[in-house]
């Protein structure tokens, strides 16, 4: 058997952030060969995180990984157990690692599919093997959570908590003013981005309860739609992106604003940190 010196030991612990016996121990069971004990640690780890199956992740970060060039953007939602680690270097470096495979890589549908894919920041492992080696040092419950990607010219914001995000698909315009309509969706929270695009059950009953009111206010049955209609603009004000004054020039709607700069948008999707 070879022998497992202070220095072995130590080299893994620094490689691994584990404990000394954890690590003496999984030198001693390979025989001393760091490359092996680092994946043994590596499958306890993956035992470790199936252990905290079940357990509330509250906290964590969403980022995102726009490229205008490529004409894509991705939205991914990283969750954990506390907010210390929701905000440390690992997880950052993980969901930054994370958005930017989505975005540039062949794509993904499901965070599983999206797992087995290379870690654009740690060369030689997969985006699993990196989120294994991040809950086997950090031992907290760490998932992934939702993951979308748009092909398509893309803006996006992430607010300073990593905990609201937006992605964005424009035609045209900069992605100074997509981050600052972005950033806009974050603040005002819209259904939609036109009239059209609002559920029509939602206009509809809208429509009767603001007709309903009129009535009872005694308006005279002549007037009741045009007074309604009236009405509806302050529905469709808080409810529609392009209806909504923009935060950055309350005189004007979004929809004036970026038509001035020759934008359109296309979609939005506006993302708050799950609780898991």
């Amino acid at each position: 058997m070879a022998e497992i010196t202070a220095a072995a030991v130590m080299a893994l612990r620094e490689k691994t952030g584990l404990p000394m016996m954890e690590c003496k121990k999984a030198l001693t069971e390979s025989g001393g060969d760091q490359d092996a004990a680092v994946e043994q640690l590596r499958k306890q780890g993956i035992k470790t995180a199936e252990s905290r199956v079940g357990r509330e992740t509250t906290e964590g970060r969403i980022a995102i990984h726009t490229d205008l060039g490529k004409k894509v953007g991705a939205m991914v939602e990283v969750l954990c157990e506390s907010a210390p680690v929701g905000g440390g270097p690992d997880l950052i470096d993980f969901a930054n690692a994370c958005a930017k495979q989505l975005a540039l890589g062949p794509g993904a549908k499901t965070a599983e599919e999206l797992l087995k894919q290379p870690s654009p920041s740690k060369s030689g492992m997969t985006l699993q093997q990196q989120l294994d080696d991040i809950i086997n040092r950090i031992r907290e419950a760490i998932k992934l959570g939702r993951v979308v990607r748009i092909d398509g010219t893309c803006g996006g914001y992430v607010h300073h908590n990593a905990k609201v995000a937006v992605l964005l698909q424009v035609d045209g315009g900069t992605a100074e003013l997509a981050k600052d309509v972005s950033m806009h969706v974050a603040a005002m929270r819209p259904s939609s981005v036109s009239k059209e695009d609002l559920d029509a059950a939602l206009v509809a009953k809208e429509r009767e309860i603001l007709l309903e009111a009129a009535r009872k206010e005694g308006k005279p049955e002549n007037i009741l739609e045009k007074m309604v209609e009236g009405r509806m603009k302050n529905f469709f004000a808080e409810k529609v992106l392009m209806e909504q004054p923009f935060v950055k020039d309350e005189k004007q709607s979004v929809g004036a604003y970026i038509k001035a700069s020759g934008m359109k948008i296309v979609r939005f999707v506006h993302w708050e940190l799950a609780k898991g």
